[in-house]
């Protein structure tokens, strides 16, 4: 039997996106909800009153919409005893705890960034800070993302961010972040790790993590150009959550590299 897979926010832009790449993979699509209610055009599925009614009619749930609905959406998959995919970015410590919490129930698929390209850069990011000391290479995160975009630096920055820091024995918090740079800042602290965010026009989205010393620059750089492959990566996701037990997963666990 096909696995039926529902939509949070199936009424926006990912979220038709990933109504089309769930009937691609030969799933069925169950459902969705929307933020709000009246016409927004034919939707592929029935639209559901709230997130309960989307868990009890649904396989697995895939969420892109808000971080401020993601602890209230976790905690419905845990109470469902159903699988999660949250892709959403800006998420407190607050409400990544209470993903976690919700992970101890069900299996939860969450991850900054699902375009494969991307969670390999990662994995490349990590192995590149662990053979360039810190304290003779600079790292700097450069990102650009559309006009819209509310939340900055970028999930998959701070991702970044964290891939270096671990790279380095260390966390992001303890390595220190240098961001917002205006005026006279004093040099540069030596370890920490730089962020600057560009926003304009309809970027998808394009990340770069500069390694810099002062014989040579190193530049790593991932650039996004149709926001479908974050779709089918959420959606690949979610066909490699069933069976899972229960526990906090990311996509390098889904692509094999975890």
């Amino acid at each position: 039997m096909a696995i039926r897979i529902g939509i949070a926010g199936i009424a926006g832009r990912m979220g038709r996106l990933l109504a089309e790449e769930t009937l691609a993979a030969g799933a069925v699509l169950a459902g969705g909800t929307r933020r709000q209610a009246g016409a927004a055009g034919e939707l592929p599925a029935p639209v559901l009153p709230d997130i309960d009614a989307l868990f009890a009619a649904s396989d697995v749930v895939i969420d892109f919409t808000h971080a401020s609905t993601a602890a209230t959406h976790a905690e419905a998959a845990a109470a469902a005893g159903k699988p999660f995919v949250l892709g959403t970015s800006g998420l407190s410590a607050a409400q990544e705890a209470a993903v976690a919490a919700a992970a101890q129930r069900v299996p939860i698929v969450y991850a900054a960034n699902f375009a494969p390209g991307v969670n390999l850069v990662l994995a490349i990011a990590e192995r590149m800070a662990a053979a360039l000391p810190a304290g003779q290479y600079d790292a700097e995160i450069v990102e650009m993302h559309h006009r819209q975009k509310v939340d900055a630096p970028s999930g998959t920055a701070v991702a970044l961010g964290r891939a270096v820091a671990r790279g380095r024995g260390t966390t992001l918090e303890e390595a220190g972040v240098e961001s917002g740079r205006d005026g006279h800042t004093g040099a540069r602290q030596t370890g920490t790790i730089g962020f600057a965010a560009l926003r304009g026009g309809q970027v998808v989205g394009e990340h770069t993590l500069l390694f810099a010393a002062g014989s040579e620059h190193i530049a790593l750089t991932h650039r996004s150009f149709d926001r479908r492959v974050y779709a089918t990566g959420a959606v690949r996701a979610a066909l490699w959550l069933q069976g899972r037990v229960p526990g906090l997963y990311d996509m390098k666990h889904v692509l094999g590299m975890g």
